[in-house]
């Protein structure tokens, strides 16, 4: 008989090989993402996509070439007791060996009046970087999955006018030597959703008190809206992610008004 974490593990190699698996190992092959003699931290926020991150990391340990290390890392930025203890319960579930650390970012942000949501996230990332510099880490991993690369690409359009998106890896402007890492790049939400369901796991949504206590449509995220979008779009063309993700990946710089590299700014006319 093997036990609850050993299924889970098997289910990632077996029963999601094609859909998570898969384009997990793909992403890491294809954007260089683990390299030898790495030193990765794992950033643990108690959902989903990063509780599966860390199983697809240590499942990669196993069965790489390549010899890196892995820490497991959860920042309490401030969660509730049920938070707290759902997370602790998980990582013992996974069997994940995760080191807790504690900040005062919820206490800070909760009484900001505009974009709390941005500050937060900006000393949460500040945060994880000063833990991967004091653990001599020199790459830090985030859970985002296929679906954040596509919202964040349609919240650029549509409300900061640019087309960008979410790369699979880039260079710390303010902690030399820090790189962050997406493994989960290529990997479907609703497959990280299904893995969930068929291990019949619970994981936190959203610990943040700002949420907790505001419950109105008025509060619902941008990047939920995006979400729904897609959603929609999907009903009349199953393949709009993948061709948004595609597009990406197959500009033609022959037939837009301009493009920023570096900050330089470049526009057709130069060389009409």
């Amino acid at each position: 008989m093997m036990e609850r974490y050993q299924e889970i593990e098997r289910s990632i190699i077996k029963k999601f090989r094609k859909n998570i698996w898969a384009k997990f190992v793909k992403a890491v092959k294809e954007y260089e993402l683990v390299q030898e003699n790495d030193k990765i931290m794992v950033c643990i926020s108690g959902g989903k996509d990063s509780f599966l991150l860390a199983k697809c990391m240590e499942e990669l340990q196993k069965h790489s070439k390549v010899n890196f290390s892995c820490h497991y890392v959860v920042m309490d930025p401030g969660y509730n007791e049920v938070n707290r203890k759902l997370i602790e319960e998980n990582a013992k579930i996974l069997n994940v060996k995760v080191e807790i650390f504690e900040s005062d970012i919820f206490d800070i942000v909760k009484d900001v009046d505009r974009s709390p949501c941005y500050l937060c996230a900006r000393m949460r990332r500040g945060c994880l970087y000063n833990k991967a510099k004091e653990l001599g880490c020199n790459k830090i991993a985030l859970g985002h999955h296929f679906d954040d690369v596509i919202e964040t690409t349609l919240l650029a359009m549509f409300y900061s006018s640019e087309i960008k998106t979410m790369l699979p890896k880039l260079h710390s402007e303010n902690f030399e030597g820090l790189e962050l890492i997406r493994p989960l790049y290529l990997v479907k939400e609703e497959d990280v959703e299904a893995w969930k369901k068929y291990n019949d796991l619970t994981f936190l949504n959203c610990a943040c008190r700002f949420t907790e206590n505001v419950k109105t449509e008025d509060t619902s995220s941008k990047r939920e809206e995006m979400k729904q979008l897609i959603k929609k779009l999907r009903e009349n063309n199953p393949r709009v992610d993948n061709n948004i993700f595609k597009a990406l990946d197959n500009i033609n710089l022959n037939c837009i008004l301009g493009y920023k590299k570096d900050g330089e700014y470049k526009s057709f006319l130069d060389e009409y």
